[in-house]
C-alpha cells in the first residue's frame, strides 16, 4: 500500500514540475516532422500483464513498419535529431509518469520489457521472466547500477537484487540517485 501511495504522490507532483518540459518537448517534436508526440508500445509488467507503455515519439513515424521488433543502436538512422538528445537526458520516458499514475508501472522497479524480445531473451536466459514477480518501473537497480551497454543478464541479476531486498526506503534511495 506505501508503495502504491508514494507512486500516486510522486507521479501528481511528477506531472505539475514537468508541464513546461511536456510543452517544449512536444513542440519539438511536432515542428521536426509534424507526427504524433507521444508514441505507444506494448511492454510487460507484473505477471506477464501487458500495458501501453507511454514514450516522447524519438523516432521517425513507421520506424518498424517491417513488423519486427528490434533494439536501437547508437546510429541508427530511425532516430529523429530531437530524438538522440532526448534519450541522451532520458527525457523520452518521462510521460511514463501516466503509467504510473495509472498503475501500470511503479516508480522503482525491473524495466517493462516489449513481448517479442522478452521472448528471445527467455530462450537464452529463461529465469529472464522472474522480473515479472514484481511492477515494472521507471527506475531501478539496472537504470541506477547498470550502464546501456550492460548485459540482459547483468541486469536481470541487478533486478532480482532489487526483487529480493525490496524496501521502502531502497525505493527512496533508487528515487534519490536517479
Amino acid at each position: 500500500i506505501m508503495k502504491r501511495i508514494i507512486d500516486i504522490v510522486g507521479s501528481l507532483i511528477g506531472i505539475v514540475i514537468t508541464i513546461p518540459i511536456f510543452l517544449i518537448v512536444g513542440i519539438c517534436i511536432k515542428m521536426t516532422d509534424g507526427g504524433p508526440v507521444i508514441y505507444q508500445q506494448t511492454r510487460l509488467t507484473k505477471n506477464g500483464k501487458k500495458f501501453q507503455i507511454y514514450k516522447f515519439r524519438t523516432m521517425v513515424q513507421n520506424a518498424e513498419a517491417d513488423g519486427k521488433a528490434r533494439l536501437a543502436s547508437e546510429d541508427d538512422p530511425r532516430i529523429l535529431p530531437i530524438g538522440r538528445v532526448l534519450r541522451a537526458t532520458r527525457l523520452d520516458e518521462l510521460p511514463q509518469i501516466y503509467n504510473i499514475l495509472k498503475g501500470d508501472m511503479s516508480i522503482v522497479g525491473p524495466r517493462p520489457e516489449r513481448p517479442e524480445l522478452a521472448a528471445e531473451l527467455e530462450k537464452e536466459i529463461p529465469e529472464f521472466s522472474f522480473r515479472l514477480q514484481v511492477k515494472a518501473g521507471l527506475t531501478g537497480y539496472a537504470q541506477v547500477y547498470g550502464k546501456y551497454n550492460t548485459t540482459p543478464y547483468d541486469n536481470l541479476k541487478l533486478d532480482l537484487t532489487y526483487i529480493r531486498n525490496y524496501s521502502v526506503l531502497e525505493d527512496l534511495k533508487l528515487i534519490i540517485m536517479t
